[in-house]
């Protein structure tokens, strides 16, 4: 995807826009939601955020709490119901907030069950943009399952349908809101980005090395929270197998429901000592770990997401091993900034690692590629804030010349 024009200019219009979310976590969506809103306040624009509270006190990388711990002892339907009836209580505020603030514009990220933006928008011919990072009912479906399938899918597609632009994270995603009924033109793709200023290229993981006792090892590393579909066994196979396997070491920065399984496997591959699982880390220090390692990778990723982790790694310069899938080459390109495989090809997976670990040179080409993959594409929160700002000013202008 193109960069935008309006990118490095000023906005030709400020506006007060109202920011819904219904996200409690402190974890990916929580830096996705940060991010973007500080990056449209950077520009000028005056944000109204109406949400959940977020528990302060929490670490990142911690889940909903009383949210989870509900979830998992109510019946499924009455939790499903919950979630509906939560959008009396949120058109309520926004209602609120739309008589107190008089935005301009309705900024809603997706979530199953909710149309109180809808609603609003409707109400008070708010132009209205809807950032879709999920297919959520099919993500429940195979999750924990749905009990009140109709309503669920009668939301999901009333929401998708009633913004003036729905706003995908990646074009595999928008597949799903073609498939919807959404026409191209009210399709806008806008993939996750990243702050320059938290991940500085400059920063060379000395420090944790150091502390890590990984000074004159091969780092292979990847963060996030860690769950089986992520494939991470299958690194601690290719470090186990690998001719020159004492100088490799696995940094996984992160925690999950994973962790143990992949503690075990290491274990029973004899090598425990080369695997090191930090926990959850501090968002203002991922990037010092980041730093740290050589090759990072993504070992697999759900076919429509648009991974955080891919532009932190990009933005350090590290050279990135993936699986070759189309929502990946939606951002990196074989060769160029990354190495690329078949997904389902353990020896090709292998292959790839092997031969970063081998020379430092493609290790280093790689990553001053990606990070000018970052800069050229405008993989940037920055970048982001004003495209949504470009959208918002174009359906501004149709609603002043109507």
């Amino acid at each position: 995807m193109a960069a935008i024009q309006t990118i490095g200019r000023q906005p030709d219009r400020f506006m007060k826009i109202l920011y819904h979310h219904r996200t409690r976590s402190k974890d990916g969506q929580n830096v996705h939601i940060e991010e973007l809103i500080a990056a449209l306040r950077r520009r000028g624009h005056e944000i109204i955020v109406v949400a959940p509270p977020v528990m302060e006190e929490a670490e990142f990388g911690s889940d909903a709490g009383a949210v989870s711990l509900l979830k998992s002892y109510l019946p499924k339907a009455f939790y499903e119901l919950l979630e509906f009836g939560y959008g009396i209580v949120a058109y309520r505020r926004l209602k609120a907030a739309v008589k107190r603030h008089r935005p301009d514009v309705l900024y809603e990220r997706y979530n199953l069950f909710l149309l109180s933006g809808v609603r609003l928008a409707r109400r008070y011919g708010l132009p209205f943009l809807l950032e879709v990072n999920s297919p959520l009912l099919l993500e429940r479906r195979k999750s924990d399952g749905i009990a009140l399938e109709a309503l669920a899918s009668w939301t999901e597609r009333t929401a998708w349908r009633a913004a003036d632009h729905a706003l995908p994270v990646t074009d595999c995603l928008a597949d799903h809101l073609r498939a919807a009924g959404l026409d191209e033109a009210q399709i806008q793709v806008i993939p996750n980005g990243i702050n320059l200023d938290r991940f500085d290229a400059a920063n060379d993981g000395a420090k944790v090395r150091g502390d890590l006792n990984l000074i004159g090892k091969t780092v292979l590393g990847f963060t996030g929270f860690m769950r089986d579909w992520h494939g991470l066994e299958r690194v601690i196979d290719v470090m186990a197998d690998a001719p020159n396997r004492d100088e490799l070491h696995f940094l996984v920065v992160g925690d999950g429901p994973a962790r143990d399984a992949l503690e075990v496997h290491a274990k029973a591959r004899a090598i425990p000592d080369q695997v090191t699982v930090t926990g959850i880390v501090g968002r203002d220090d991922v990037a010092d770990y980041v730093a740290a390692f050589d090759i990072a990778l993504q070992p697999q990723v759900t076919d429509y997401a648009s991974p955080l982790k891919l532009f932190e790694y990009m933005a350090l310069g590290r050279a990135i091993v993936a699986p070759d899938q189309r929502n990946i080459r939606e951002v990196l390109t074989d060769g160029g900034d990354a190495l690329l495989f078949e997904p389902a090809d353990n020896d090709a997976f292998t292959k790839a690692i092997r031969s970063l670990v081998a020379d430092p040179a493609p290790r280093q080409s790689l990553g001053r590629g990606a990070m000018k993959t970052v800069q050229d594409r405008g993989f940037t929160w920055d970048a982001n804030a004003a495209r949504v700002e470009s959208i918002f000013t174009s359906l501004l202008d149709k609603k002043d010349h109507e």
